[in-house]
C-alpha cells in the first residue's frame, strides 16, 4: 500500500512538471528554491537552489574567518597594555587589547559582544553591494535574531532602528547597533577586565625579564 502511495506521488509531481514545461511558467520564487519548496527552507541538492545556497554558506566563512583574524595579534609589549587601562578607546584600538579582553568575555559569556562588534567593523570595509546584503543578512541572524544563542542586548529603539535599515542594507546598516554594544562593553565588562586576575597576570607575565641565554 505504501509503494502504491509512493508510486502515485512521483506521477503527479512528474504530471505537474511536464505541465510547468509545457506552459513555460513556474511560481515567481522559483528560482529560489527547489523543484517542489518554493519557501527556501528544504535542504535538498537541487540546481536551482545549490548556487543560492553556496553563496551564502562561502559568506558566512568569509565572514567568520575575518573576525578570526582580526581577533589574532602578536603578543603585546608592557607599554601597550599599560595603556589598555588608561581607556576603553586604547584597548579597542589594540588588535593584541581585542584579543586579550575577547578572551576575557569569553569567560564571562559575553563574546557575543566583541564579536558583533568586530562583525560591524568588518561590513564598514565592504564595497559591493551583493556582498554587503549577504552579510547584513547573516550578522542579523547571528547577533539580532531573538532565535540566536549569540543575540546581543539592544534596546527596543535601537531594535526599530535596524528593522528599518533592513529594507535596504547597507554598511552602515547596524552602526546605532554597534555603538550601543562598545558603550556596554565599556561600561560593564571594561572595568572588571582592567581589574581582573585576567589583565594583572598579562602585565606580570610581560613584565617578567627574558630567561638569560
Amino acid at each position: 500500500m505504501r509503494k502504491r502511495q509512493m508510486q502515485v506521488h512521483q506521477e503527479a509531481a512528474a504530471s505537474v512538471l511536464q505541465a510547468r514545461h509545457k506552459m513555460g511558467n513556474t511560481p515567481t520564487n522559483a528560482s529560489n528554491a527547489c523543484c517542489f519548496c518554493w519557501c527556501c527552507c528544504c535542504s535538498c541538492s537541487c540546481p536551482t537552489s545549490t548556487p543560492l545556497k553556496t553563496t551564502f554558506k562561502e559568506t558566512k566563512l568569509s565572514l567568520q574567518k575575518r573576525i578570526l583574524h582580526s581577533s589574532l595579534s602578536p603578543k603585546p609589549t608592557v607599554d601597550e597594555a599599560r595603556s589598555w587601562a588608561v581607556s576603553f578607546e586604547k584597548l579597542m584600538k589594540s588588535a593584541a587589547g581585542r584579543s586579550c579582553f575577547r578572551q576575557f568575555l569569553r569567560t564571562e559569556f559575553s563574546e557575543e559582544n566583541m564579536m558583533f562588534w568586530l562583525a560591524c567593523e568588518d561590513l564598514k570595509k565592504e564595497t559591493n553591494k551583493t556582498v554587503v546584503e549577504e552579510k547584513v543578512r547573516q550578522i542579523y541572524e547571528d547577533f539580532i535574531s531573538i532565535l540566536s544563542p549569540k543575540e546581543v542586548s539592544l534596546d527596543s529603539r535601537v531594535r526599530e532602528v535596524i528593522n528599518r535599515n533592513m529594507l535596504e542594507p547597507t554598511s552602515c546598516t547596524f552602526d546605532d547597533a554597534q555603538q550601543q554594544i562598545y558603550t556596554l562593553m565599556q561600561r560593564d565588562s571594561y572595568p572588571r577586565y582592567i581589574n581582573s586576575p585576567a589583565y594583572t597576570d598579562l602585565l606580570n607575565s610581560l613584565e617578567e625579564p627574558p630567561p638569560e641565554p
